[in-house]
């Protein structure tokens, strides 16, 4: 693992370029580019709220849109990486085959580059909170939160990348999984939804704690115990191990399956 961390610091300038690349590509051909970045969590805010006023959903609990808000962009950062893993490694087969370099730089650049945008939309996220009167509490926890929420989109991204090189129905059953593991995680709910005799097995999902953590911090609201928010993150850590202890033992088979 040690030898790991070593072979990627010294390919820290190729990390950087495959970075840039993936920003490049997303917003290719688009006229305002990597705005976009900025604009989408507007306009999901925008989207919410007018449709969530026209409904009444929830008119009486002001903190319901911004609980929403977090939820969604959390949720979709680990959804893009998991959707650009799918060809992170075989649309990189020519790379491959030709030169000589740590593999798993290629889901570490996809990743860094997904969360180069989480993190200009947690701006735009911060300052609507600010804005509609949500204190933060306990912000310098933020960069653990993230830090996690950053680990288990590189271990699930390390899994499915590996996996999908071998088995090419990979793709259909991330899709069904990610459906169902979007409504086991408090995203559109409050943790409050889930009775209390689940709510230990509902940390069981590494991203509960995350999101949850989130909120606690964003805008102050109510959070499980710190052993249940331990569990989750602990779990999250665990997965990235494992991702990396997977793609290590499988990526000497990538250039024969590409």
């Amino acid at each position: 693992m040690i030898s790991l961390f070593k072979d990627v610091y010294e390919r820290r300038e190729l990390l950087w370029i495959l970075v840039a690349r993936n920003l490049k590509i997303r917003y290719k051909s688009s006229a305002l580019g990597f705005f976009w970045t900025l604009l989408n969590p507007i306009f999901l805010i925008i989207i919410y709220a007018t449709f969530l006023s026209i409904l009444k959903f929830n008119t009486g609990e002001p903190e319901f849109l911004p609980m929403l808000v977090i939820g969604i962009i959390v949720w979709q950062c680990v959804a893009m990486c998991l959707g650009d893993s799918m060809q992170t490694i075989l649309g990189n087969s020519t790379l491959i085959k030709k030169t000589a370099f740590p593999r798993i730089v290629l889901p570490l650049a996809m990743v860094k580059a997904n969360f180069v945008n989480f993190l200009l939309s947690s701006v735009i996220l911060i300052i609507y909170l600010q804005i509609v009167g949500m204190p933060m509490s306990a912000a310098y926890w933020l960069p653990v939160v993230m830090l996690t929420h950053f680990a288990l989109c590189l271990g699930v991204s390390l899994v499915v990348s590996c996996v999908n090189v071998f088995f090419r129905d990979t793709e259909h059953m991330v899709s069904v999984l990610m459906l169902a593991w979007f409504f086991l995680t408090p995203i559109i709910y409050a943790l409050d939804y889930i009775p209390s005799r689940y709510r230990a097995l509902a940390f069981l999902n590494p991203l509960t704690g995350i999101v949850t953590a989130y909120r606690a911090i964003l805008m102050s609201s109510k959070t499980a115990g710190a052993g249940l928010l331990v569990m989750s993150f602990l779990i999250a850590w665990i997965v990235l191990v494992v991702g990396t202890l997977l793609f290590q033992k499988l990526q000497i088979r990538f250039a024969e399956e590409l």
